[in-house]
């Protein structure tokens, strides 16, 4: 009964931080004169993804030196772009339907067409690119460095093309006061940085109390081992992007929701697995193979529909949910292990 009391007390510091990251983050962004775009791809999506970025750089650089370490690498690495690229994009499709009465453009999703476009791209090029690294044998490690070496400056050049977008003046207007200074309006830069760490800090504590009290209640349930560590954990580190995009979403800053979460499928897709290509042997499985391809499956009927549409729907966002049951059957199935 702790435990669960537990669950839901993290449930409650998760949202809490978020909102007070989501508060600092816009901040910041008019401190730095960034456009939403980069707010939402480039600070909110870094700063989110750190949870589920410690997972495999822990796993790889103090594993064992190979075998279980760089398993778990490896699977946290290719995990985090699946989550995000599915169920991240289901909850807020779920989110965008329930806030649907009081947003102008009711289930459309209309972030900005640019940055979206160059996120989603960007995403089927890197992460295409680790995955087709995957199948190159180990004899070849010069060239598999030289692809890790390519994604690392691929994101730079996508950092560098996002902070050079020009702010919308209109951003600034619908700006909330900022927490931490709320008499202070604008507030200064070290103070909006003060509330963005501690937002930061807040959210990292509360996913490590989720995935606490997750593990107590799987082993006295006896869930099977696999199950934690391939389903329930992986959530629980995903939590800030969706908590953060559904209040983005409530407020209909669309760009920032959605930015959020496809920044960090870019960041994922590209930063992390050059360091699992660089320091691990890096050969994928059929069944790693599978869940990469799903992720890249899910992302690019997304980018159809924003191409073809100008916007994505709140049921292109929820159909993006059923790649991530396919992910499920398949590992139940024991075709992902």
């Amino acid at each position: 009964m702790s435990d669960i009391v537990w669950l839901v007390i993290s449930l409650g510091i998760i949202l809490a931080g978020a909102e007070v990251f989501v508060n600092g983050i816009e901040w910041l962004g008019f401190k730095l004169n960034l456009s939403e775009g980069a707010v939402g791809s480039v600070l909110a999506a870094v700063g989110t993804a750190l949870p589920e970025t410690i997972i495999p750089v822990i796993a790889i650089v103090f594993g064992n030196g190979g075998g279980t370490g760089h398993e778990i690498g490896i699977g946290a690495i290719l995990g985090a772009p699946l989550m995000l690229s599915t169920l991240a994009m289901f909850i807020t499709g779920v989110a965008v339907v329930g806030f649907k009465n009081r947003r102008i453009h009711g289930l459309k999703v209309r972030a900005d067409f640019s940055s979206m476009s160059r996120d989603l791209s960007f995403f089927l090029v890197v992460f295409g690119m680790a995955l087709i690294c995957g199948l190159i044998p180990e004899s070849l490690k010069p060239f598999k460095n030289i692809i890790a070496l390519a994604l690392v400056v691929l994101y730079v050049w996508y950092v560098i093309a996002m902070v050079s977008q020009e702010r919308d003046v209109e951003a600034d207007i619908q700006l909330p006061r900022c927490y931490f200074a709320p008499k202070h309006c604008p507030p200064s830069l070290a103070v909006v940085l003060v509330q963005v760490l501690f937002a930061l800090l807040l959210i990292v504590f509360g996913a490590n109390v989720f995935v606490d009290s997750i593990t107590e209640l799987a082993q006295f349930y006896a869930v099977p081992a696999f199950v934690l560590s391939i389903i329930i954990a992986p959530i629980a580190t995903e939590l800030p992007e969706k908590f953060n995009s559904i209040i983005w979403i409530s407020r209909e800053k669309d760009t920032l929701a959605l930015g959020n979460i496809t920044g960090a499928m870019v960041f994922q897709g590209s930063l992390i697995p050059a360091l699992g290509i660089a320091m691990t042997e890096w050969m994928l499985t059929p069944g790693a193979l599978l869940s990469g391809l799903l992720a890249i499956t899910s992302a690019a009927l997304l980018l159809w529909q924003l191409r073809r549409q100008a916007y994505i729907s709140a049921l292109s966002l929820l159909f993006s949910g059923s790649f991530y049951m396919l992910f499920i059957v398949a590992v139940m199935q024991g075709i992902v292990r």
